[in-house]
């Protein structure tokens, strides 16, 4: 899934494009991917926008008058794409805003579950729909962090997860932060003395701040994840096998060595099929 990182580098290679020349035509939008029937669509014809916006994952495309904002979530399988007059366009896009000058900005997402999601909203409306979101994961300082922390009784995984308490860091980055920043991903975000809470505070900076520069640079997840997703793989810090632990929904990669003082974690899964 499309994390702080990789949002805001899709972010800064849009917003140019995007504001370059009015817009001739929006849409048409799959059914299940256009959330909002009022203001339709049409409403962005003839419009410029002011170029694009990140707020957590969600990606925002105000018009330049003020009046209206384009939100769009890409979720997990969602590619948003600006291909020129000249590039092959795709059959079946989930949605498609077509510019003055004959580039296109192209919402798809492979498979029959469309996830992704689009909205046109007024400013206060999409305002409204994002004011659940607590604080973008890049601009906290140690003191709000302490703050957020003090009584969490969540383990960190699950504490940096949820959109709400800090936004914009997913399954990947929080694998990676918290090796980092040298914690188990089991440890409660409570009990953090202030040595271990000064680790996680620069390991969430430095670590989204690596993730934005190689995603710049074009860099795929094999070059840029260093523990997430690398199950038995040495750890670049100790050499340990990067061990796991599986939920319904997500995976915890983790190194015992660095993080949980060489004790493995559970497997949840594992331990349901040996019942």
């Amino acid at each position: 899934m499309p994390e702080l990182p990789e949002v805001e580098a899709l972010c800064r290679s849009l917003d140019g494009p995007v504001s370059a020349t009015p817009i001739e035509h929006a849409g048409p939008a799959h059914l299940a991917t256009l959330k909002t029937a009022k203001p339709p669509l049409e409403a962005l014809d003839g419009r410029l926008l002011a170029g694009a916006r990140r707020r957590g994952k969600r990606l925002l495309f105000p018009t330049r008058d003020g009046e209206l904002v384009l939100l769009v979530h890409l979720m997990s399988a969602g590619r948003l794409r600006v291909l020129s007059a000249k590039e092959r366009r795709p059959t079946a896009p989930a949605f498609r805003l077509g510019f003055e000058n004959g580039t296109e900005l192209v919402l798809t997402e492979p498979g029959k579950r469309k996830r992704a999601g689009v909205w046109l909203l007024t400013p206060e409306a999409a305002e409204e729909s994002l004011a659940h979101l607590g604080p973008d994961a890049l601009e906290l300082d140690r003191a709000a962090l302490a703050r957020l922390c003090d009584g969490e009784r969540r383990r960190l995984h699950g504490f940096l997860r949820d959109q709400r308490v800090v936004t914009g860091i997913g399954r990947a980055w929080a694998n990676e932060i918290l090796h980092a920043a040298r914690l188990s991903p089991f440890a409660l975000a409570s009990e953090l003395d202030a040595e271990a809470l000064g680790r996680l505070d620069e390991a969430i900076r430095s670590e989204l701040e690596r993730g934005l520069a190689s995603r710049k640079q074009g860099l795929g997840d094999d070059d840029v994840y260093r523990v997430h997703g690398k199950l038995g793989l040495p750890c670049h810090v100790c050499t340990t096998p990067i061990a796991r632990v599986a939920f319904e929904e997500h995976t915890i990669f983790y190194c015992p060595s660095c993080q949980t003082g060489g004790r493995p974690l559970a497997d949840r899964r594992l331990s349901r099929l040996l019942r």
